[in-house]
């Protein structure tokens, strides 16, 4: 599993959201709530956000 990171397009308010991808998908987490845990998401639907997001 990959360590979480932060878009390229945030800025430095933290302001943001996290990702971190692995083998059958990935979690995404708010940044200035993590302590609240993470979504997850399929290879597919978190493919299909990526595609609809560029």
């Amino acid at each position: 599993m990959t360590d979480w990171h932060k878009s390229s397009y945030s800025g430095g308010n933290n302001e943001c959201v996290e990702a971190r991808e692995h083998p059958s998908g990935a979690d995404v987490r708010d940044t200035l709530n993590r302590e609240l845990g993470h979504l997850s998401f399929t290879r597919t639907e978190w493919s299909a956000f990526l595609d609809a997001a560029r």
